[in-house]
């Protein structure tokens, strides 16, 4: 059963200081969700379970997943040593009629203005169920933070309309990134070509670096 969305921002924090500690098996039983025997078939698992007993309304639409209380939530993969295992999915990039848009107007600026972020073991070893929620972080980038995120999506956008999409890779980017988005390659969606005209592109996704998420845990905790 998801529980009702939380009426403000310190139902919401209370909701989540409470979760820390306990086991995702603990969880998924409150919930009457069954627990996967490993995540590779259901990557989004434990972001779904988390949405569930928080009450996050947004699922898949584009927009923060509490939009009532103007928050983000995002589940955070950690290994034994505190260091996030994998980068941050944000949002879909969008690879078509992007003229006029803006770091202001866009997903990942509305997406990463506060972020409720939920660490949880992630390391493989142990069970999907036996894991462990960590204590939740509400963040709101900084300057310097807020300056890099705008660069790196007026730049990845900048070689999206030239219809670099194709040549931009993972590496670009000090701490927001372009991948592949999509179950596999076979699916396509139009991009802007090099002469303007529309080509086949497989989707993409902007996300979030782990040195970048790192820091975010590190400001948090130290």
């Amino acid at each position: 059963m998801a529980k009702s969305s939380p009426l403000n921002l310190s139902e919401l924090m209370e909701r989540a200081h409470n979760m820390a500690g306990i086991r995702l098996a603990d969880i998924a039983a409150d919930n009457r969700i069954l627990v996967p025997v490993d995540l590779r078939r259901d990557k989004g698992w434990v972001g779904q379970l988390i949405e569930s007993e928080l009450g996050a309304l947004a699922g898949s639409k584009p927009e923060q997943d509490f939009l009532h209380l103007g928050v983000e939530l995002k589940t955070i993969p950690i290994g034994h040593k505190g260091k996030p295992l994998e980068t941050t999915y944000v949002t879909v990039a969008p690879l078509t009629n992007i003229q006029g848009m803006t770091w202001e107007n866009s997903v990942v600026y509305h997406k990463l203005q506060r972020v409720l972020w939920i660490p949880v073991e992630g390391e493989r070893s142990i069970p999907v169920g036996d894991r462990r929620i960590g204590t939740p972080i509400l963040w709101q980038p900084n300057k310097k933070q807020a300056k890099q995120l705008q660069q790196d999506w007026e730049e990845i956008m900048e070689l999206i309309a030239l219809g670099q999409v194709d040549k931009i890779t993972a590496r670009q980017g000090e701490v927001l990134q372009l991948r592949p988005k999509a179950a596999n390659s076979q699916i396509l969606t139009e991009s802007i070509a090099e002469d303007g005209s529309i080509q086949l592109s497989n989707p993409r996704g902007f996300y979030l670096k782990i040195d970048f998420t790192q820091q975010i845990l590190t400001n948090a905790f130290s």
